[in-house]
């Protein structure tokens, strides 16, 4: 607005005429603008999932402030131009520069600006003398950036610099609580050795943690018994960026330390974490059946070829097996004979082992605090040291009594250390994480791995790809259509504004441009595809669409008042270089912190930066040889009817 009302106070029009004109002049153009960036946010409020509560909220914020701002411009900004820029302005409207070095500096900036104007001026002039050549040039070079597009690799969300390092450990199968603790020290040991004392705060384990609801909700690494050890390392502020290196490191050495357990590293921040679903690694391959034996067979064959997947970190099968364990046979007739039944032994064991809080909890009520205390009855542990003291264990029930060694036998047998379930189903899961290599790429190659493994699959069972790689899909899948239906919806109402087929084609036009700026940017930082990156990229073409809509409905006012194509053309990108160049560089200012930053949204300020860099070079060079090269051949359908006017006039004059 404010650029519109100084190009007409140039023109050497009062204030009060040019507020008004210009206001007027920009009225359709940016209303059509706003609808058009509103359209674009579309796909973003249609997110569904982790995704959707992500980037919903951002979505509606932008629509609501651009709702906002638009109302402003209409009314506030209109306001103050009357005061703030009439004191500017001389006799007839024209600018009356101020002195001082403020005065100076704006009277030297101006002087540069309209040399880069001029200069603009006979570029644009030298490309639309060749239209054809031009256009096919650039498309060319946009074809040929589409062409890095499949090198940038696709991944749901960006690793975040965490200043904690998560590592889940797990000791053979069997190991006793204390065993685990022994190994536990000895890793800190080596930590110690690997990592710089300097750069830990504090190393935090826990040790042999069993799956209850508590430990549940204090961790997401999947402990199932006394062998398994979480470790948490917190690093010293500053740290953060050397996290990735100590993991490298901690990842190749430990294994080969301790050969004996398995190393995982586990997401530690909240956002990957949420991502993750809480499962501990982005890739998930649950197999689902009842035959877990069977499933057992055939989920260690195809770890075996997810292990030598190219990327692939820390797999593993979730469910430990080979358990040690004590079968406990009862003999029905002989415990009938005395009066018992297996919920009678199987209660007792359990009360004993693990104490009557499991069967029968009982609280006790402290008078003086009202806090309850739970009263566990419980044998300990050193009693029970052989199967022995098991057989020996006393059996009540009622009036009969027994041992359990003279109504059941006692054996030792090996089995899984857990069975999980999903969706009541038993499960078995094979995680696995990734490392200098995209979670798109990896996943694809896993797939195949489950293709050809389809036919080994146990009859009744099916295997499932979960986690982080299942969301990943289906966001990208919505913004993809969404983003289609949003340029088709844009078209369309561009078609309804302008009343032409063609113009809006022109405008659209400069989109193939932002996209192949968004795969020059994300290559060359090395940046990979992401939720981000297209959430950026959503940005980037609404603020392209409405910066071409000016330009375009500029050179049509032009043709109107009877210039020919290819000047009005010329004449809009001459005029219109202002406010484009202005707003794509006001917008590339405001995402320079966030692309240069480590932070997860470093690849929307990337994606930003580049499009809006090409997008605007489109904007004021391919969108007016395009309108040129479409309006040439053509008959300018209002320029007729104005002449004929102009003719009767004149006759009757005469």
């Amino acid at each position: 607005t404010v650029e519109n009302i100084n190009w007409h106070l140039e023109q050497g029009k009062e204030i009060e005429d040019a507020i008004m004109d210009g206001a007027r002049q920009i009225v359709i153009p940016a209303t059509v603008s706003l609808l058009c960036i509103c359209i674009v946010f579309v796909p973003m409020l249609g997110l569904g999932g982790v995704a959707g509560y992500l980037f919903r909220p951002m979505g509606e914020a932008v629509v609501f402030a651009l709702v906002g701002s638009y109302i402003l411009s209409r009314t506030l900004v209109s306001t103050l131009s009357r005061y703030l820029l009439g004191a500017q302005t001389g006799h007839g409207g024209s600018h009356s520069h101020a002195r001082g070095p403020l005065g100076r500096f704006q009277h030297g900036f101006e002087t540069r600006f309209e040399n880069l104007r001029a200069a603009y001026r006979e570029l644009l002039r030298a490309s639309s003398s060749r239209p054809r050549l031009f256009i096919i040039g650039f498309l060319g070079a946009v074809a040929l950036s589409f062409g890095l597009a499949p090198f940038l690799g696709r991944n749901f969300f960006p690793s975040v610099e965490a200043s904690q390092i998560k590592l889940h450990v797990r000791a053979p199968t069997g190991t006793r609580i204390e065993e685990t603790a022994y190994l536990s020290e000895k890793i800190e040991q080596a930590i110690d050795r690997i990592v710089p004392s300097s750069a830990v705060a504090s190393i935090v384990d826990n040790i042999g943690l069993p799956i209850s609801g508590i430990n549940i909700a204090y961790g997401n690494s999947g402990t199932i018994g006394a062998g398994d050890v979480d470790i948490l390392i917190s690093l010293q502020p500053g740290e953060e960026a050397r996290a990735e290196n100590y993991v490298e490191q901690l990842r190749e050495r430990l294994p080969r330390l301790f050969p004996g357990a398995s190393f995982a590293f586990l997401p530690a921040d909240i956002v990957t974490q949420i991502l993750n679903f809480g499962a501990p690694a982005p890739i998930d391959i649950q197999i689902v059946g009842a035959k877990l034996n069977e499933n057992r067979s055939y989920a260690e064959k195809v770890f075996k070829r997810v292990a030598r997947v190219p990327g692939v970190a820390d797999p593993r099968i979730q469910q430990a097996a080979n358990a040690p364990t004590l079968n406990v046979d009862v003999n029905r007739a002989l415990a009938l004979d005395v009066g018992l039944t297996e919920k009678d032994i199987a209660t007792s064991m359990q009360d004993t082992l693990a104490g009557s809080i499991q069967s029968a909890p009982t609280f006790w009520l402290n008078p003086k605090n009202g806090v309850s205390y739970p009263i566990v009855v419980q044998s300990p542990q050193y009693w029970m040291s052989d199967l022995g003291a098991l057989k020996n264990l006393p059996v009540t029930a009622g009036q009969a009594q027994q041992i359990v060694g003279g109504v059941a036998a006692i054996s030792r047998a090996q089995s899984n250390a857990v069975v999980s379930h999903y969706d009541v189903q038993p499960v078995i899961d094979i995680y696995a994480t990734t490392h200098e290599r995209d979670l798109g790429a990896v996943a694809a190659d896993i797939r195949k791995i489950m293709d050809d493994s389809a036919r080994d699959v146990p009859k009744g069972s099916r295997v499932v790809l979960r986690g982080q790689v299942s969301t990943m899909t289906a966001a990208y899948e919505q913004l993809y259509v969404g983003l289609g239906l949003a340029v088709v919806l844009i078209y369309l109402l561009i078609v309804v504004n302008f009343q032409s087929w063609l113009d809006p084609f022109v405008i659209i036009s400069a989109l193939p441009a932002a996209l192949a700026g968004i795969v020059w940017v994300l290559f060359a930082t090395h940046t990979t595809l992401s939720v981000p990156a297209l959430t950026g990229a959503i940005m980037c073409m609404g603020v392209a669409t409405a910066n071409s809509i000016l330009v375009v409905s500029f050179a049509r006012e032009r043709m109107a008042e009877g210039v020919d194509a290819a000047e009005a053309a010329l004449d809009a990108g001459f005029t219109r270089f202002r406010p484009v160049s202005m707003t794509a560089l006001a917008m590339i200012i405001g995402m320079a912190p966030m692309a240069f930053s480590a932070e997860q949204n470093a690849p929307l300020g990337r994606a930003v930066i580049g499009g809006l860099s090409f997008a605007t070079i489109a904007t004021l060079f391919f969108v007016p040889v395009v309108f040129k090269l479409v309006h040439s051949p053509l008959r300018n359908p209002r320029q007729e009817p104005r002449l004929e006017g102009n003719a009767r006039k004149a006759d009757v004059s005469r």
